[in-house]
């Protein structure tokens, strides 16, 4: 599993000029399920993200997680994110996860964050979506959940 993790301070998801889902403060999350992803994988995924210290405390350092300022999380699926560019010009996207199964891990990791008592919204699973942030820092940061990077 994969993700981009951006701060924002604020997001919102459109399809066809409808917003499906937007927050104030928080984490926009491009969310990728890879091919062989399973419960270990929505684990770190979700561990690592409603724990990440990527807000800015009294001392203005990177000490505070999304959970500890309140913010939200805005969670969008994105297969792109498993597409393997290192051939040739046209990305492949075999090691994405089958879209069934994946939107049923997006699920569930929509539904594990709001267990945690994180508010999150969600784009539309397999639609052509319109994505505004504006990214606060910027702050961006990589997780895969076999830690290649």
């Amino acid at each position: 599993m994969r993700a981009v993790v951006q701060r924002v301070s604020r997001a919102k998801v459109s399809v066809d000029g409808v917003v499906t889902g937007a927050i104030g403060t928080g984490l926009l999350v491009y969310l990728g399920v890879g091919q062989g992803d399973g419960e270990g994988d929505l684990d770190y995924m979700v561990t690592k993200i409603c724990g990440l210290r990527v807000f800015r405390d009294d001392k203005g350092q990177m000490n505070r997680s999304v959970v500890e300022v309140g913010g939200s999380i805005l969670a969008v699926s994105q297969f792109t994110l498993h597409g393997d560019a290192r051939k040739g010009r046209r990305p492949s996207f075999i090691h994405a996860m089958e879209p069934v199964a994946a939107e049923q891990m997006y699920h569930r990791f929509v539904a594990r964050v709001i267990e945690v008592g994180i508010s999150c919204a969600t784009g539309v699973f397999g639609a052509m979506m319109d994505v505004e942030s504006i990214n606060d820092g910027p702050v961006t940061i990589l997780l895969d959940s076999t830690k290649l990077f």
